[in-house]
C-alpha cells in the first residue's frame, strides 16, 4: 500500500521540486542501509522521543493536567472515601493526586538521562526487524529491554521527589486517621511503587506517540540519518 502511495506521489512530487531535488529525494528512498544505520536511525528516533516525553512531562502540569495524569491506586481510594467525610480532610483525594502528579513531574525532569543511558546501550542486532515492524516497535523494544533497569533507578527518584512535596508525610496522616475509624481494616498501600510504575507508563506511552510520528510523518524527520533510514520503512 506505502509503495503504490510513493507511486502515485511521484509525479505531484516532480511538479513541485526542481530535478536535483527531486534525485536527492529518490536517492534517500533507494539508497542502500546498513545495520549501523539503522540502529544509530532508531536510536536517534528514541532519543528525540525521550527528550521531548521528558519536557513535556516534567513541566508543570505535565502528567497532572494531561492524558497522563496519575489516579491513585484502589486501595489508596478506599482510604479517602472514607477520610473525605472527616473535618480536614476534605479534598484529600484530589490533594493526593495532585502532589502525587507534582512527585512525578520533578522526578520525570531527571529522567532524561537514565532513559539516554539505557537507549544508548540497546544493542540492534535485529534492527530490520524493528525498523520494518509495527509502529510502536522501537518503543516496545526499549520497554522490553530495560524496564526493570529504569524501575530500579526511577524509583529512588520518585522517593526523593514524594518527600520533596511531602506526599508520604500527608499520606501517614491519612492511614493513620483512617486506620483509627472503627471496623475497617488497616491499610497502608505503597504509592511509591504505584507512582513509579503509572510515571513510567505515561513515559512509555508518550515515546510511543512520538516514534508512530516520526514512522508516518516525514516533516518530523530532522535529519538526513531519520529520512534515510525511515524511508526504508516507507516502502514496506
Amino acid at each position: 500500500m506505502r509503495k503504490l502511495f510513493v507511486f502515485i506521489m511521484i509525479p505531484f512530487f516532480m511538479m513541485s521540486c526542481d530535478p536535483k531535488s527531486f534525485q536527492q529525494a529518490m536517492d534517500i528512498l533507494n539508497a542502500p542501509l546498513t545495520n549501523d544505520e539503522i540502529a544509530r536511525g532508531l536510536k536517534k528516533a528514541l532519543d528525540l522521543g525521550v527528550g521531548e516525553s521528558v519536557d513535556f512531562l516534567s513541566a508543570t502540569d505535565g502528567y497532572y493536567q494531561s492524558a497522563y495524569k496519575i489516579l491513585l491506586p484502589a486501595e489508596a481510594r478506599s482510604v479517602t472515601n472514607k477520610l473525605k467525610f472527616i473535618p480536614g480532610f476534605e479534598d484529600i483525594e484530589e490533594v493526593l493526586v495532585q502532589k502525587i502528579n507534582r512527585a512525578a513531574e520533578d522526578a520525570a525532569g531527571k529522567a532524561g538521562p537514565i532513559f539516554l543511558s539505557a537507549i544508548q546501550g540497546i544493542s540492534f542486532g535485529d534492527a530490520m526487524n524493528i525498523l520494518m515492524g509495527n509502529n510502536n516497535a522501537a518503543t516496545q523494544y526499549l520497554h522490553q529491554g530495560t524496564y526493570s533497569q529504569l524501575y530500579n533507578e526511577f524509583d529512588p527518584v520518585i522517593g526523593n521527589s514524594m518527600s520533596k512535596f511531602n506526599v508520604e508525610g500527608y499520606w501517614a496522616n491519612a492511614v493513620n486517621t483512617y486506620n483509627k475509624i472503627p471496623l475497617v481494616d488497616d491499610v497502608n498501600p505503597d504509592l511509591s511503587d504505584h507512582i513509579t510504575n503509572a510515571a513510567l507508563k505515561g513515559m512509555f506511552s508518550l515515546i510511543e506517540v512520538k516514534e508512530l510520528g516520526i514512522r508516518t510523518d516525514i516533516s518530523q524527520r530532522s535529519t538526513a540519518l531519520l529520512q534515510k533510514v525511515f524511508a526504508k520503512q516507507d516502502g514496506k
